[in-house]
């Protein structure tokens, strides 16, 4: 399947980007989803509809070849651990002052295929049967050189196959512990004067838990509260018994979703202050 848009087609998203920037609305885009870093857009229609998540500027061509290099690196890095990702394909858009603009895209899942849809729509057993499938992933996958995102919001059931979303942030350590991922593209979406701050206290703390498997499983457990899939907490804790050391209480669950729900609130508010500023001061 070619994913790739043509070069008009991704003109034409980023024209609508910038629209809606301007407008400060969503105008004639649609949202597939709003993350903690960027959203995710379909674009098109029927068998040419993609799922496009936007990335922050690049500096320069340079970097955005080592960011794509490094996307297709993991890709082939996850299958190999067993870790099927959803095919994806990494394409920018110049815009008028020379900046390069990335996308990452995606085919249209089917709707329903999410696994929060999935497991609204399953009993205790087959949602623990499910979970522990992940839990497979997670467990024989998270390295120290191997990170991922696990919520599960980040994860899909296809033509009964488990795929893994969250491709545009390539997780992959070397042997010294150093990111394949040029942070700069992880913080650019933070407002200027944090990025300091975020990189030298709390940005080590925050991609450590992608790398260790029982703190990815406790992030995708505590992610049940967020979809409101809060009742399943218990169930899921049992089948991750036999799995991670020590075990995971439900109180540890608590604490780190309303830790880390706090972390990214917080990061929200002072984004919007910093939309406004740019918007209204600085024009």
């Amino acid at each position: 399947m070619n994913l790739a848009l043509s070069p008009d087609s991704l003109a034409r998203l980023e024209a609508a980007v910038d629209t809606a920037l301007v407008r400060a609305d969503e105008g004639e885009l649609r949202v597939l989803g709003y993350g903690e870093i960027s959203l995710v857009l379909a674009w098109g229609d029927g068998d040419d509809a993609r799922a496009c998540k936007r990335l922050p500027p690049f500096a320069d061509e340079g970097c955005f070849e080592r960011y794509r290099t490094s996307v297709e690196r993991y890709l082939g890095v996850l299958e190999a651990a067993g870790v099927v990702p959803v095919e994806t394909a990494v394409q920018a858009h110049r815009q008028a002052d020379g900046r390069l603009v990335g996308y990452c895209v995606q085919p249209v899942l089917p709707e329903g295929s999410l696994l929060p849809d999935r497991l609204r729509t399953l009993g205790e057993d087959d949602a623990v049967a499910l979970f522990e499938r992940v839990l497979a992933r997670i467990t024989g996958g998270v390295s120290p050189a191997l990170g991922i995102d696990a919520q599960i919001s980040n994860w899909a059931e296809v033509d009964g196959s488990l795929r893994y979303l969250d491709i545009s942030t390539p997780l992959m350590r070397d042997e010294a512990g150093a990111e394949a991922l040029d942070t700069n593209l992880f913080l650019a979406s933070l407002p200027w004067a944090l990025r300091p701050l975020v990189r030298w206290v709390f940005l080590r703390a925050i991609l450590d838990k992608y790398y260790d498997p029982r703190c990815a499983v406790v992030d995708l457990i505590g992610n049940l509260h967020k979809e409101q899939l809060q009742a399943l907490v218990p169930a899921f804790l049992a089948a991750a018994a036999a799995h991670v050391e020590p075990a995971i209480t439900e109180r540890e669950v608590w604490s780190y979703y309303r830790e880390d729900a706090r972390m990214w609130a917080l990061l929200q508010v002072l984004r919007r202050a910093d939309r406004w500023w740019q918007r209204a001061i600085r024009r």
